[in-house]
């Protein structure tokens, strides 16, 4: 852990970008929820009235097979956030990979504020929201159709090709992670020069247990709390993500 003032780790980070030219970014929740979206998790006012499951049993495959009306619920009103926009660390992310700094993006969120911002490179670990495909015939939709499916009879979105049932294309808990993703992610973190990590706890496996590949001596997590691998990392700083690489200078 650092404990140097903001502008000191500030000047440490960007020392260690500039010296860098394949860099890696992992991050986790805390970099949606700086755009204002919540934490699924979180608990409202309300939730004990409209939710009779909690979140981790309804947006597991099991319970989207066995009560798909309530899983939709569910998830347009938690998942499908409308109106966010990426926040300076998206966008300051977008920066460094237009100026040949960082190499790819590998995200635990599903809510394609990366691509918005600009960046190209980016491994979705757990899906994303803004692809949806129909069970049978595969025929894609976007989050619009699933967002317009609570006005249907069965509040459930339907193929309008064949009528199966378009399921979004996030990963629910007791599915695998995509193959090719993983592959992706494993194999840009074994190049990077570099492994910033920033809004995450460490705490969901088996995304966490990518850093483990990464070999070389600058990994800096970013996070405002503690988290797993502080003592493996170069240095820590315990602030806002998009605070912190808002602040970085993009040089080429």
């Amino acid at each position: 852990m650092s404990d140097k003032s903001f502008d000191e780790n500030v000047a440490e980070l960007q020392r260690l970008i500039d010296s860098s030219s394949n860099i890696v970014f992992f991050g986790g929740a805390g970099v949606s929820t700086e755009s204002g979206i919540p934490d699924f998790r979180s608990v409202d006012g309300l939730y004990n009235q409209k939710w009779r499951y909690p979140p981790e049993q309804i947006i597991s495959r099991s319970f989207f097979d066995a009560n798909p009306a309530e899983f939709f619920r569910f998830y347009r009103e938690k998942l499908l956030i409308k109106g966010i926009k990426p926040n300076a660390a998206h966008l300051k992310l977008a920066e460094l990979e237009k100026a040949g700094k960082v190499h790819a993006v590998i995200t635990q969120n599903i809510d394609g504020l990366h691509q918005a911002a600009g960046s190209k490179n980016i491994f979705e670990l757990h899906g994303s929201t803004l692809r949806n495909f129909c069970m049978n015939c595969r025929a894609p939709y976007d989050a619009d159709f699933i967002a317009a499916s609570a006005d249907s009879p069965d509040g459930i979105p339907h193929c309008t090709k064949c009528g199966g049932i378009v399921k979004p294309d996030v990963v629910l808990y007791e599915e695998s992670l995509d193959e090719a993703c993983m592959e992706g992610a494993v194999r840009a973190i074994r190049n990077a020069d570099m492994l910033i990590i920033g809004g995450t706890s460490l705490s969901v496996y088996p995304a966490a247990g990518l850093i483990n590949y990464y070999s070389g001596n600058k990994l800096v997590l970013i996070n405002k709390s503690v988290t797993a691998n502080e003592l493996a990392a170069r240095f820590s700083i315990h602030d806002s993500i998009g605070k912190v690489l808002g602040a970085i200078k993009v040089t080429k």
